[in-house]
Parts: C-alpha cells; structure tokens; sequence
C-alpha cells in the first residue's frame, strides 16, 4: 500500500487539475449514459408503446404537463432527435475523455522516465561498480512499459468506478430494496474474491523477477557470444533459455487463469441475479414493466462492471511491482547522487528542468591546469573490501607534462586515474589543482578539464562523425580530419565506404580493436583537453600505428598534460616522469632512465620480464 499511495502522490503531482477535470468529465458521461437509459421508457410510453409510465420519478410527471402541447405528428421525431442528442454529446464527451486520459498518462509517464533517467545520470560511478547494466535497461523498458498499462488500467478503473456509483444511485431512486440487494451482492462477490488481488500481487512480483533475469540473461549472451561459440556453450544457453521461457509462460497463464475464472464468476453470477430480479420484481414486488425494463438495463450493464472492477483491481497490483522496481532503483541512485550534481533541480516538474540543469552544467569552462595536480595522503577502498586499493600516495604530477603510471596488474593503476577523474571520492587525503581542493564545487569544471580514452573504447552505433563530435558539436570538418590525423585514424577512415558518414555499428563492432582505440582518441582530442588520460589506449595498436601515436603524444608535451597508464613500458620511454604502483603505494618515481638503472627495483623487474617475453621465440 506505500508504493500505491507513493505512486498516487505522483500522479497527482505531475498532472494536477488534470485528474479533477478527467473526473468530472466521467461523471458527466456517466450521467448522461444513466439519463439516456432512464429516458428510454417514458419515450416509448409517450408515443404509445406502454400504455402508461407511472412510477418513474420526474420524467414521468414532467412529460404528462409538456406533451399535450406537441402536436403527436412531432412525438416519434421529437423523441428520437432528443435522444440522438443525448448520445451525440455523451459521445463527444467520452472522445475528449478519451484524450484527456492519454495525456494524463503520458505526461506521467514521461515525468516518470525522466526522473528514473536522470538519476542514472546523476548517480556516482560508485554506483556502477556495483549493479548490472541490464537491470537499468530492464527498469527503462519492461518495468516502466508494465507502469505505463498500469496507469492506463487505473484511469480504467476511475470511469467504471464513476459509472457504477451514478447507475447504482439511479437505480437506488427507482428501486431501494432491489438495488440494495444487488449492490450488497456485488460487495459479497468483491469480499469473496479479495484474496486473488493478493495472488497477483505475488504474481506481479513473480514477473518482475522472471523478466530481469530474463533481460539479465539476454544482455549477457549477446555480449558473450564469440566466448558461447568458442565453448560450445550453445546447448547450455538454449537449455537455460527454454527452462526461462517456461516459467514465464507458467506464471503469465497462472494469472491469466486467475483473472478468466473471477470473470467467469462475475458474469455467472450477473445472470443469476438478472434472472432473480425479474422474478422478484415481477412475483413478489409487483414492479410496473416499464420500471423493471429500466432496472433490468442498469443491472446487465452494471455487473459487467463490477467485473471490469475486479480485473482492473487485480491487473493494477501485478503492475505495482513494477513501480516498486522503478522506484528501488531510483531510491538507490538518489542514495549515491554526485554531490557535485545534487543541487541541479528534479526532473519531477513538468518542464524536465534538470535536463537543462545538466547540460548547462556540462557547459562550463574548463580548468586551465597551470601548476600541477598534487595528491596528499591519499586512501582510497572500495565498499565491502578487506584492504584499501590506494594507501597514503603522495604525488604531484606537473603540468603540460607526461606522466606515466605503472605496475602490475591489480596494483591499482585504474582506480588511482578514477580518483584522479573524480570519478571515485577519496576515502582518505585530498587533491587540489593548481592549489584548489577538487571538491563538488569544483568537480564539474574539472571534468570539463580531460580527455579520456579507456582500454574499452565505447562507441555508438552512429557515424563517425556523429562518433566524433559527442566531444564537440560544432567541430569543422577540417577539424574532424586534424583528430583523426592525430590519432593515426584518417587513413583507416578515407577507405570507409562513405568515409565520416560510415555507419560503424554496435560499439564500433565493424571495426578493429585499433581502429576503435585510434577513434575514440581522436574524439578524446578533438575539444583540445588541458589533460588527456590514456588508460590502455594503446594496447591494440601494431607497432607502426602505436609509433606515430606516440610521435604525435611528442609533440603535444609542452602544451596539455598527459596522464598515461601503461603495461607496455617501450610506450613510456619518454614520459618525463614515471610512477610505479604496488599493493596501492607509490613505490618508485623518478624518468624512465632512473628508473632502468635502479637495477632492483620494481620497475626493472617488470622491463626485465616483458624483454624476456619479447625476445622468446
């Protein structure tokens, strides 16, 4: 019940006056269809189909004064012109309804995504260290499409629950005790079948986990494929799949059958109490035949309501475990919001203000590094480890120089360029650049700051030149072909088949892992960064690509600062300082020939050991 009240709260929030005025348009309707069933009889007694209408209220009594001033040519006409009417405008009614509702449900759930979206995108990187990917693409697609029929499905239940209270009042003003009996009934049916609107709200909740696993999965082979075939793992992922695809199926029939056996029993019911009404009426009431057809109409339509009802009531609390799903995953990256970011507004207005927020926050100037980042007792562990993966470093690195970090792997080279990024806070120490202690304030004109190139590039599938100006927009083309030229890429490019304009496909898929690394470096260099980090960025170059990227990092020495990570120490040998990490210290420093003549030191050993693999055949 909190999440339907949280999710009610929302609904409310995001659409407003709009609710009152869907509400007020359902009663209209609602009155207008009772008033033309409750007109249906006193017409037909008017031009002589019974041969009275006694016993209906107002009507009855307001046609006896007005009819015998209509000539009787006019009645037939007259009646039916009047009742056309009635209906026209129910129609128009429900038609405008009918688009209030859409709106009112795409509204929300527009306000809905972009409040999950920019949670993602305002959470710590932290974050994403600790959750799969797949379970964001499942909260986006499946979970919030389940809260998008849900809501429809509610809007659903308002109008029938509008519907049935105006029918049940008119039919209460015709026939007390007959329709205290019918509403009572239809209370005792609500009362008997509540159990299974618990039933699917386990099987809602069934559903949300069947369908991230499911999405979990799929995500999984289709990154893994080339690792299924090369393991023969064919027959194990299609074994898995159908045993999946099975208790899905199991658990949808399971609610479908639920749902068809409570509508069975509604309707078995409706024809038992329309055949018990009439005999009532009729035996012991003594009820006059235009009053029962009257009666009779409101209750064949009522209890198919109160099956709409049930259905609605049960389909709604399977869809309320999808925004519980929703709204767990929006808490938890609420929890881990970039403090940097927490002061841009919520995305729970109409206008997606935050949005806004985030790109104007994405546009401000850069850091003009000048001096230097210097790291003071830095510490830094990951949740939940046993030992720190950064311990008291002490480092300064300069600006407009090139600085490599080394060492084994696991040693820490990553995490220290992600504190760095300030992608990860430290949990011990500080950072300033050029003086500044790199806090919120200035986090967001720091990561304006760098280019970055990860030993997984990522690329879009898009062009390259889409690709290459998500760094700069307003890029020249002479600008584009100068990054690539940079990169070494230009000549890999020209041979495209429509050159910038190449479609490269799922993250750069019909290219090289070169290819790749050289595209998303010359993206990381189109909006000349004061610092550029390479992580690995060139670990699937050949040695010819691998030398001119090297050569072109030359020449920038002297005018950005260059943060490398390498294993391969050849593209290091002129950084003008190196650091050696272990276990997360700081264990050597110094230039690359200090650093080959120290001949026991870690940084030997490692050049030791890849000349060794080098040289065997």
């Amino acid at each position: 019940m909190v999440h339907l009240r949280l999710y009610m709260t929302k609904l409310y929030s995001v659409n407003g006056g709009a609710l009152f005025l869907n509400i007020g348009c359902m009663i209209i309707v609602s009155l207008l269809e009772g008033f033309g069933i409750y007109m249906l009889v006193p017409m037909l007694a008017a031009i002589g189909v019974f041969v009275g209408h006694s016993g209906m209220p107002f009507l009855s009594d307001g046609l006896d004064h007005f009819l015998p001033f209509v000539p009787k040519s006019w009645l037939l006409p007259g009646m039916l012109m009047v009742f056309v009417v009635l209906l026209t405008g129910q129609a128009l009614l429900q038609r405008y309804q009918s688009i209030l509702n859409s709106r009112i449900q795409q509204r929300f759930m527009r306000s809905l995504r972009i409040d999950v979206y920019t949670s993602f995108m305002k959470a710590q990187w932290a974050f994403y260290l600790r959750q799969r990917k797949s379970d964001f693409s499942h909260v986006m697609t499946t979970e919030l499409a389940r809260v998008s029929q849900g809501t429809n499905l509610l809007l659903q239940l308002t109008t029938a629950v509008m519907f049935t209270l105006i029918q049940i009042a008119l039919a209460f003003w015709l026939s007390p005790s007959l329709t205290g009996l019918v509403f009572l009934s239809g209370l005792g049916l609500f009362v008997v079948f509540r159990r299974s609107i618990r039933n699917a709200k386990q099987l809602g909740d069934r559903t949300t986990e069947l369908s991230q696993v499911y999405f979990a999965g799929i995500t999984d082979h289709m990154n893994g494929m080339k690792d299924i075939k090369s393991n023969l793992l064919e027959a194990a992922n299609i074994h898995w799949f159908r045993s999946l695809t099975q208790r899905m199926e199991d658990n949808t029939t399971q609610f479908v059958r639920q749902n068809a056996t409570t509508q069975f029993f509604h309707r078995a019911v409706a024809a038992v109490f329309v055949a018990c009404v009439i005999f009532i009426s009729l035996q012991w009431m003594h009820v006059t035949p235009e009053k029962l057809i009257v009666l009779i109409l409101i209750f064949s339509r009522l209890w198919p309501r109160f099956a709409l009802i049930q259905a609605s009531l049960e389909y709604i609390m399977s869809m309320i475990s999808a925004f519980e799903s929703v709204t767990k995953v929006q808490q938890e990256c609420e929890a881990f919001t970039d403090p940097s970011l927490i002061a841009l507004a919520s995305s729970e207005t109409r206008v997606p203000s935050a949005v806004v927020n985030l790109s104007s926050a994405s546009e401000r100037q850069p850091l003009s590094l000048r001096h230097g980042i210097e790291c003071s007792h830095l510490d830094y562990r990951y949740e939940g480890a046993a030992e720190p993966a950064l311990r008291h470093i002490n480092l300064f690195i300069p600006a407009r120089e090139m600085t490599a970090i080394v060492g084994k792997s696991g040693a820490g080279k990553s995490t220290m360029v992600d504190v760095l990024m300030g992608f990860l806070r430290p949990t011990g120490g500080q950072i300033t650049i050029d003086g500044l202690v790199l806090g919120d304030e200035l986090l967001p004109q720091w990561r304006q700051s760098f280019g970055y190139v990860s030993q997984d590039p990522f690329l879009f599938h898009a062009t390259v030149r889409e690709n290459l100006m998500l760094a700069d927009k307003d890029a020249s083309e002479q600008q584009l072909w100068e990054a690539l030229h940079f990169a070494a890429a230009d000549n890999f490019v020209s041979r495209l088949p429509e050159g910038l304009n190449t479609i490269i496909g799922d993250r750069g898929i019909r290219l090289s892992g070169g290819e790749r690394q050289r595209l998303v470096l010359a993206r990381a260099i189109l909006h000349h960064p004061p610092v550029l980090i390479l992580d690995e960025a060139t670990s699937a170059l050949d040695g010819e690509h691998e030398a001119a990227i090297q050569a072109a990092l030359e020449r920038m020495k002297g005018q950005m600062t260059l943060i490398v990570i390498a294993h391969r120490l050849s593209t290091i040998r002129h950084a003008d300082q190196i650091v050696v990490l272990d276990q997360g210290e700081v264990i050597q420093q110094g230039n690359y020939r200090q650093l080959e003549q120290e001949e026991w030191g870690a940084f030997s050993q490692l050049l030791s050991y890849q000349s060794s693999v080098t040289a065997t055949p």
